[in-house]
């Protein structure tokens, strides 16, 4: 029985864990996005995201504890250069994992982590330049903007129809003058 243990061994030494962890952490400091078994995402979460928040202070100690950690130079200049001043703002939450669909091989579960901040796909990055967030009601206030937008293009296509026919007619009529 495993009452109260937490962590996900995943099938290994704790020394094969601990350096399973520290290489896909570095992999995802340096891609900003993995693709990995479900259960091997969840538990990298649960590893890299306490050494993204140190990322937010840059000093010695910081950089050491998560030295200890990794081992590997290039992922901590990453991590605490542009990591760190992308994610200064954020108070958690720096990845995210998206289901995938399953592993042709052996029908394991697969998932997409990445770091929220660098996504290129969809969110902020994609929405309309200096759109301002507002907050929004479930009630009455889109269908009051369908009726104003409804009745503005009525109104549009009722002034082109009045204003077509009459050119067209005094077209007509000075041609059957001439």
């Amino acid at each position: 029985m495993r009452h109260g243990d937490k962590i996900k061994n995943l099938g290994r030494t704790a020394s094969h864990r601990a350096a399973l962890m520290s290489n896909l952490t570095c992999q995802l400091i340096e891609h900003k996005r993995i693709t990995t078994t479900l259960t091997k995402a969840k538990s990298l979460r649960v590893y890299a995201e306490p050494l993204i928040t140190r990322s937010k202070e840059d000093n010695m100690h910081n950089r050491r504890i998560v030295f200890s950690y990794l081992q590997n130079k290039e992922a901590i200049k990453e991590l605490f250069g542009v990591i760190g001043d992308k994610v200064a703002n954020r108070p958690g939450g720096y990845t995210r994992i998206i289901k995938l669909p399953r592993r042709m091989g052996d029908a394991a579960d697969m998932a997409m982590i990445e770091l929220v901040d660098f996504n290129t796909i969809y969110g902020k990055d994609n929405d309309a330049a200096g759109a301002k967030k507002t907050r929004r009601s479930r009630r009455s206030g889109g269908a009051k903007k369908a009726e104003a937008a409804t009745e503005t293009a009525v109104e549009n296509t009722v002034t082109e129809a009045t204003e077509a026919p009459a050119t067209d007619a005094t077209e007509t009529a000075t041609e059957e003058n001439a």
